[in-house]
C-alpha cells in the first residue's frame, strides 16, 4: 500500500496513490539533487579546511587568522562556480585560534558580480554577534556530527537577506574545529525548487530537520514559519517514505530536507482522513466550495 496520501482523485484509489507517491519521490529527488550541488561546495571546503589545520598542527602550533587566507581562491572559486550560492566559508569554533576568539573566514558575492570579506566585530565586550555557536546552522552540526540545512531566517549576520544556510562540520583529529557553510538566498531558492513543487497537485512544501519550512506551494504553510506534528527528524533516517495522518513525508535525499505532501480535498486520502477525524470525534475540514 503506498504511504503517499492520494494527491487527486482517481477510479481506482490504489493506483492513484501509487502515482502520487512516484511524483512525489521524483519531485524530493529533483530538489535533492539542487541542494547537493551546494553542499559539494560545502564538503570541499571542509575538506579544504581539515586539510590545512592538520598541516599547521603538524606544525606544533595553533592555527591563526592569517592561515585561514590560505582558503580563500577555493571559495572565490565557489561562488564564481555555483550560481545559487551567495556566501561561502568556514565558521571556527571559539577558542581555535591563537590570536582572536572567534572567526569567520567568509566570503559573499555582490548584486555586480563582485567578491568581498565579511568584517565583523567579534569583540564579545562590544558585539552582539560575537556569539554564534547557537545558531541552527553551527549547532546542528556540531552537536549532530551531520550536515544541516538551517533557516530561512533573515542573516542579519551577512546580508540582511531571507536566507538558508548549509553547513557540515569539520574536525580534525577527530575533534571538532568548526563548520564548512554557504548561503542560499531564499529568493534563489524559491526560483529553483517552487515550479517542481507546483508540479504536484495538492499542496506541498519543504522542511528542515526542525520543522522549519525552507519552502512552500501550500498557502498554509508560509516559508519560514514552523510545521508541528511529524517528527521532520525522524523521516530523514527512514528508508521509504512515511505517512502521518494527512500528509506524506518523503526525504529529499541525500539532503536533509523534508517533502510534505497532502492530499487534495475530495480525494480518497482527504475522504479516508475525514472519516478517520470524524471517527476521534472531530470535524472535517469545511470545504471551500
Amino acid at each position: 500500500m503506498s504511504t503517499i496520501p492520494a494527491l487527486a482523485g482517481a477510479p481506482a484509489a490504489t493506483r492513484g496513490a501509487g502515482a502520487a507517491e512516484r511524483a512525489a519521490e521524483g519531485v524530493a529527488a529533483r530538489v535533492g539533487r539542487a541542494l547537493e550541488a551546494v553542499f559539494e561546495s560545502v564538503a570541499e571546503t571542509a575538506a579544504e579546511t581539515a586539510a590545512l589545520l592538520t598541516r599547521v598542527a603538524t606544525e606544533g602550533r595553533r592555527p591563526a587568522t592569517a592561515d585561514l587566507a590560505a582558503l580563500r581562491p577555493g571559495l572565490h572559486l565557489r561562488l564564481a562556480r555555483q550560481e545559487l550560492v551567495s556566501g561561502v566559508g568556514f565558521i571556527a569554533a571559539p577558542g581555535l585560534l591563537s590570536d582572536v576568539p572567534a572567526w569567520l573566514e567568509w566570503w559573499q558575492s555582490t548584486g555586480e558580480g563582485d567578491v568581498r570579506p565579511l568584517l565583523l566585530d567579534l569583540d564579545p565586550a562590544r558585539s552582539a554577534y560575537a556569539d554564534y555557536t547557537h545558531w541552527d546552522w553551527f549547532a546542528l552540526p556540531r552537536d549532530t556530527g551531520r550536515r544541516a540545512v538551517a533557516g530561512p531566517y533573515v542573516d542579519y549576520l551577512c546580508s540582511d537577506e531571507y536566507s538558508l544556510t548549509l553547513s557540515a562540520p569539520v574536525e580534525v583529529a577527530g575533534r571538532f574545529a568548526g563548520v564548512a557553510a554557504a548561503d542560499v538566498y531564499l529568493r534563489h531558492f524559491e526560483t529553483a525548487v517552487l515550479p517542481l513543487l507546483r508540479e504536484l497537485p495538492g499542496p506541498a512544501y519543504l522542511v528542515n530537520a526542525r520543522g522549519r519550512v525552507a519552502a512552500s506551494a501550500d498557502p498554509a504553510h508560509l516559508a519560514g514559519s514552523l510545521a508541528r506534528g511529524p517528527d521532520f527528524a525522524a523521516a530523514l533516517e527512514r528508508v521509504c517514505p512515511a505517512a502521518r495522518g494527512e500528509v506524506g513525508l518523503v526525504p529529499c535525499r541525500p539532503v536533509p530536507l523534508v517533502l510534505v505532501v497532502g492530499a487534495v480535498p475530495g480525494s480518497a486520502a482527504s475522504g479516508e482522513a475525514e472519516t478517520e477525524a470524524a471517527g476521534r470525534g472531530a470535524s472535517p475540514a469545511p470545504s471551500a466550495t
